[in-house]
């Protein structure tokens, strides 16, 4: 004899829970707009000042470093990295890694991708060009695609899937991201809110990549696994 009353607890217990996931993820998508909002404000309100104090901080020594750190944070080595890692993770069977590396490097392309035609759109003179007009210029001479970082946002979606996946791992390859990106000011390639805005872009393709690639193929394999089952 099937007991409604039960029934009847345990549906609304799974809508109540539904509704409050939902409710959730709105509220921290919310909080996360709010802050990329304000960094990105604040980075283009000090991209003068943080310009001249690296300006004024140069050294021979780290000049020599920051162009190392600028010339293999490019998307090359970071295609190489997955690679390999994606190789890797193929040859000793784990169909978790597997996913996660090909979705760290699709990230990156999308990153890539979107970052260029920002640059192309609203092209913008590097700090290191002498140009009376900030914004605006020809639209593919790369002495005016400040705007974003290519560098900034292909690092942060490819580390950044990595960190949604696995949080630990992630937060502890985070510094090169932040690393390359000031390394790209401290060269001249770059003005801060080049830097943030394209670490935004760089999160936002990581967590469309992990929300309708990783996790849901992920989810039809459990589901499929419990079927078999």
């Amino acid at each position: 004899m099937i007991d409604f009353k039960s029934e009847l607890k345990i549906a609304s217990g799974k809508t109540y829970g539904n509704l409050f996931v939902k409710r959730a993820a709105v509220f921290y998508w919310l909080i996360g707009i709010a802050v990329a909002a304000i960094a990105i404000g604040a980075a283009f309100y000090l991209d003068d000042t943080v310009w001249h104090f690296i300006l004024q901080h140069q050294s021979r020594a780290a000049r020599i470093f920051m162009h190392n750190v600028s010339r293999f944070g490019d998307w090359p080595s970071h295609v190489v990295l997955g690679l390999l890692l994606l190789g890797i993770a193929w040859w000793r069977g784990s169909k978790k890694w597997t996913r996660i590396f090909l979705s760290m490097l699709l990230a990156m392309a999308i990153a890539g991708i979107a970052g260029q035609v920002i640059k192309r759109t609203f092209p913008r003179a590097r700090p290191s060009v002498k140009s009376e007009l900030r914004w605006g210029g020809p639209h593919f001479s790369t002495k005016y695609h400040s705007f974003p970082s290519g560098h900034v946002a292909a690092s942060m979606a490819f580390f950044g899937v990595l960190m949604f996946a696995r949080r630990r791992i992630g937060l502890t390859c985070l510094p090169i991201p932040i690393l390359i990106g000031f390394s790209r000011m401290y060269v001249g390639a770059h003005y801060l809110s080049d830097v943030v805005c394209a670490a935004a872009l760089g999160i936002l393709c990581a967590l469309v990549v992990t929300h309708f690639f990783l996790r849901k193929s992920s989810n039809r394999q459990s589901s499929t696994s419990t079927r078999a089952t």
